[in-house]
């Protein structure tokens, strides 16, 4: 399970200390960033656009995760391209040409994703993957940190990634919702391999130590 990624998600962290959260991840060991970017429209919040991207860009080189939690996506792909973002997923439920808004997001450089509302079957994906880069599976409905591990989700990973190996294609599994110590080793077991974690991180009084905490459990067995 050395394999597993960790992408510590900004949404939970301190807003006008984003550059100090910013090295605390690259203290811990995490590879990825995780930056949730919500409209107010597709989900309730609203958070950051392309510009604290391009701006939090400038201190760091690690892999920049932007998820998209828009309506209309495609018309916010090359603001988050030009700005630095390294990985750009787009939901399935919000972008009726997925085909389309993963094309652009290789296009400008980037990795492709998909994301999954709970509600929504994996199979929805079936006829992008072959530019599928990731699946992101939220195991929260998105739109706000610190919700509950929808329990769903875990077979939904295990169904995702037998789609992924019967397709034949090189796509990693993320996870997004509800990931701890508890859940992380349950979620790498069912076929994770990246791990988005916010208010577990976050919310201690050691993030650092929560980050390397996560990757062990993540490692370990199956609680």
């Amino acid at each position: 399970m050395s394999s597993v990624r960790i992408a510590p998600s900004l949404l939970s962290s301190d807003f006008a200390r984003l550059a100090e959260a910013i090295a605390m991840i690259e203290e811990s060991g995490a590879e990825i960033v995780h930056l949730d970017v919500m409209d107010g429209h597709f989900v309730p919040n609203l958070t950051i656009g392309p510009p604290v991207v391009k701006a939090l860009r400038k201190e760091t080189d690690l892999t920049f995760d932007t998820h998209l939690m828009v309506s209309e996506p495609q018309a916010w792909i090359p603001g988050f391209l030009d700005a630095g973002a390294d990985m750009i997923s787009i939901h399935v439920e919000a972008d009726r040409h997925l085909h389309r808004g993963l094309s652009m997001i290789r296009d400008g450089g980037a990795k492709a994703g998909v994301a999954i509302n709970p509600g929504t079957a994996v199979e929805s994906v079936s006829e992008v993957l072959e530019l599928t880069d990731y699946l992101l599976i939220m195991t929260v409905n998105p739109g706000f940190g610190g919700q509950r591990f929808i329990e769903r989700g875990v077979g939904k990973i295990g169904r995702a990634k037998s789609m992924i190996e019967s397709a034949g294609v090189p796509c990693d599994i993320e996870v997004d919702g509800g990931i701890d110590v508890t859940t992380a080793p349950r979620v790498v077991a069912a076929g994770a391999g990246i791990l988005v974690a916010g208010s577990a991180i976050f919310g201690t009084s050691d993030p650092v130590g929560a980050v390397r905490a996560l990757r062990q459990a993540a490692a370990g067995p199956v609680a």
